[in-house]
C-alpha cells in the first residue's frame, strides 16, 4: 500500500463497497458560450459576486422521499436533464469540502438521506466529474489542458474545495504562459481571482500581459480593439506601459470603446468605469480640454475629471502623490515626461515650465542618454525640454548633467526667445536660477547648458547634495519672447 499512498481514497471513488450514499447527478443543457476560448459567461462592467451554493432541499416523488439539490435557474417547462449516478462516501466528501459537510451534517431530514442530487449544465459535467474524483485521489487527468484546468478550479471554488483549487493552480503555473491562456485566466469571476491559493495565477497572467503589450503602439488596431475588458483594464492599471503620454493611453481607450460600443450611453459607461484607471493628471492641457468639450463622458463626469486633473497640474510638484494608493496620480514611464505650464499673454507672451524628474530617472540618464518633456507651445513655435547627460571637456571630460531648450518642427516661425533655467535647492526649497540664455529659434534645434549645475555627475546625483528633494529634481524654465 505505501506505493500506492498518493492515490489517497482512489480505489473507493464510485465503489458500492466504500460508500454511504448514491450522488445523482442531473444534467441539463444550459446557455453557456460555446466558442473554445471561452471559459465564463463573458465579461461584465459590474462586478458581478460570485454566488456562494446554497444547500436547498426539495420535494421530489412524495412526502417520505426527500432529496438535496444542487440548482440552476429554472425554466417554465425544462427539458428532462440526463442523469449520472456515482457512489460516494459522505466522510471524504465532507472532508473535502465545507459545502458538502453542511450538506451531510445540517441536521435536517435531508442530511440523514441516502440519496442526493446535484443538478448542473452540460458544460459543468467534466469539471465537475474531475473535481469529485480529485476528492478521492488527489490528481486530475487534465494536467496539460489549460481550458480544462480552468474549468476545474471554477468548480472546485463552488463547491469549495480548497485543495483542489491549490493543485490546480500549481498546475497552471507550470504550463507556460500565452496570450489566449493569459486572457482566459483574466476573465475568471472576480472574486475567484482575488482567491489566496489563484493570486499567484492572477499575477502571472497580467505580468504576461503587460509585458506584452507594454509597448502598445506597436501592436495593430485590431489586435488591440478585439481585448476583452479584463485585458483592457490590465493594461490601464499597469504603471510600465512605455507611451509617450498619457493622450496615446486614453486614445487607445477611447478607439477600443468606440469599436466595442456603438450606443454612445454605454460608451459612456464604459469609459467611466475606466476612468480610475485613466492617469488623467499627466494628460496635456490640449487633450483635457478636448474631452471636457467631448461627449466621451456625461458633462458632469467630463467637468470632474478635467477639473481634477487641471488642479493637480496646478500644484507646485507634480510628483506629490507619487505614494497614493489613487492610480491617477501615478505617472507611468512615458518617453515625454509631464510637465505644468503657465501662459502669459501680457505683458507679453511668455511661458513658464516646471519639470520634475525622480532621482531613479537620472541615474538612467548616466552615461549619455536623454529624456524629454512633453510638448508645450509659445509663439506658434512647438518646445519640448531636454534633460541629459553630457561629457563634456569643461570639467576635463567628467560627466554633468545638461539642460535644453529645443524646437520640435522646422517652422515657417521665427523666435527669439529669452530662457533661464532654475532648480530648486536645499534647504530652502526655493528655485535658483543656473543659467540665462538668449537663443533665435528658426528650425529644429537645441539651446541650453551642457553643465547646469557647474558640478560634476557624481556631485550632482550624490545622496548629500542640494539638488534632489525627496529624491526629486525640480526644474522650472521660464520663456519668454523677445520683440
Amino acid at each position: 500500500m505505501d506505493s500506492d499512498s498518493d492515490r489517497g481514497f482512489g480505489f473507493a471513488f464510485n465503489n458500492v463497497h466504500f460508500s454511504d450514499r448514491l450522488l445523482r447527478i442531473e444534467i441539463i443543457n444550459g446557455s453557456e458560450i460555446t466558442n473554445g476560448d471561452e471559459i465564463t459567461n463573458g465579461d461584465s462592467v459590474q462586478d458581478h459576486k460570485r454566488k456562494r451554493i446554497d444547500v436547498n432541499t426539495y420535494a421530489v416523488g412524495g412526502e417520505n422521499e426527500r432529496e438535496c439539490y444542487w440548482g440552476v435557474s429554472q425554466t417554465a417547462n425544462p427539458p428532462a436533464p440526463r442523469v449520472r449516478e456515482l457512489h460516494i462516501s459522505s466522510a471524504i466528501l465532507a472532508a473535502k469540502s465545507p459545502y458538502f459537510y453542511k450538506l451531510f451534517s445540517n441536521g435536517m431530514i435531508e442530511s440523514e438521506q441516502k440519496h442526493v442530487t446535484l443538478r448542473i449544465e452540460a458544460y459543468e459535467e467534466a469539471a465537475v466529474m474531475e473535481l469529485l474524483s480529485f476528492m478521492y485521489t488527489n490528481s486530475v487527468t487534465s494536467a496539460s489542458d489549460v481550458s480544462a484546468l480552468l474549468r476545474v478550479l471554477l468548480a472546485a471554488d463552488k463547491f469549495e474545495v480548497a485543495s483542489c483549487m491549490k493543485y490546480c493552480t500549481r498546475l497552471l503555473l507550470n504550463i507556460p504562459m500565452t496570450l489566449p491562456y493569459a486572457l482566459l485566466v483574466l476573465r475568471l469571476p472576480r472574486t475567484l481571482i482575488l482567491a489566496d491559493s489563484v493570486t499567484p495565477l492572477t499575477n502571472a497572467a497580467r505580468h504576461f500581459l503587460i509585458m506584452h503589450y507594454k509597448d502598445i503602439t506597436k501592436f495593430p488596431s485590431e489586435e488591440l480593439m478585439a481585448l476583452p475588458i479584463a485585458g483592457i483594464m490590465t493594461l490601464l492599471m499597469s504603471n510600465d506601459l512605455m507611451v509617450a503620454s498619457e493622450d496615446v493611453v486614453y486614445e487607445v481607450v477611447l478607439k477600443w470603446a468606440k469599436a466595442n460600443y456603438s450606443v454612445l450611453k454605454e460608451r459612456q459607461k464604459i469609459l467611466s468605469f475606466f476612468s480610475p484607471f485613466i492617469r488623467f493628471p499627466y494628460m496635456t492641457s490640449p487633450r483635457l480640454k478636448k474631452i471636457f468639450t467631448s461627449d466621451d463622458f456625461e458633462p458632469s463626469v467630463a467637468f470632474k475629471l478635467v477639473f481634477e486633473a487641471l488642479c493637480f497640474k496646478a500644484e507646485s510638484s507634480l510628483p506629490h502623490r507619487a505614494d497614493s494608493l489613487d492610480q491617477r496620480f501615478i505617472q507611468r514611464a512615458y518617453t515625454f515626461r509631464p510637465i505644468k505650464t503657465v501662459e502669459f499673454e501680457v505683458p507679453h507672451r511668455q511661458c513658464i515650465v516646471y519639470l520634475d524628474l525622480p532621482r531613479k530617472d537620472c541615474y538612467a540618464l548616466y552615461p549619455s542618454k536623454e529624456i524629454y518633456s512633453q510638448k508645450f507651445h509659445l509663439g506658434g513655435q512647438e518646445f519640448i525640454l531636454l534633460a541629459c547627460c553630457n561629457k563634456g571637456h569643461q570639467l576635463n571630460g567628467f560627466h554633468s548633467f545638461g539642460l535644453y531648450l529645443k524646437t520640435q518642427e522646422q517652422g515657417s516661425v521665427s523666435l527669439t526667445v529669452d530662457y533661464n533655467f532654475s532648480a530648486r535647492w536645499k534647504p530652502t526649497q526655493d528655485f535658483v536660477i543656473r543659467g540665462k540664455g538668449k537663443s533665435k529659434f528658426t528650425g529644429v534645434e537645441a539651446m541650453g547648458f551642457s553643465d547646469l549645475f557647474g558640478t560634476p555627475w557624481d556631485s550632482f546625483i550624490g545622496e548629500d547634495g542640494p539638488y534632489f528633494i525627496n529624491d526629486v529634481l525640480h526644474l522650472r524654465a521660464e520663456l519668454s519672447i523677445c520683440l
